[in-house]
């Protein structure tokens, strides 16, 4: 029953979750590049981080507006499939197994990189400028 009642809301919340997952993840490539917020870690970023931080701004805005979505988050999910082994699996706590995400920070990152790889197969959805344009032509 539930299914029958949720399934013609699908193309919107494929949507909805673009545009969400695009707006936070740019959230983060502004604080990186433009240090806003003024967050600690982000204070002197190395190379590899700023050029993430770059990929994170303009890759989050494009997907949230919806313009190239299949290239653009198959991009962002190796980024954040390398953010998490990189930058996550090799920290945590000495007593415990150091892939665990809740330990080493690494949650969003696998979050991210799957919702990206999700939409790289669905595309942007209806309201994307990727649908918009496909309609146009």
């Amino acid at each position: 029953m539930i299914d029958r009642m949720l399934a013609p809301w699908q193309p919107a919340l494929l949507s909805l979750l673009r545009f969400v997952t695009g707006l936070l993840f740019m959230h983060v490539g502004i604080a990186k590049m433009f240090k806003f917020p003024v967050l600690p870690q982000f204070a002197n970023l190395p190379p590899l981080i700023q050029v993430a931080g770059t990929l994170e701004l303009i890759g989050g805005a494009l997907v949230m507006i919806g313009l190239f979505t299949r290239p653009v988050a198959f991009i962002l999910s190796g980024l954040m499939a390398c953010a998490y082994f990189i930058g996550h699996m090799f920290k945590g706590r000495i007593d415990a197994p150091v892939w665990m995400p809740l330990l080493n920070g690494g949650s969003a990152a696998i979050l991210y990189c799957f919702i990206f790889l999700y939409l790289s197969a669905a595309g942007g959805g209806p309201y994307s400028l990727d649908a918009s344009m496909r309609n146009k032509s």
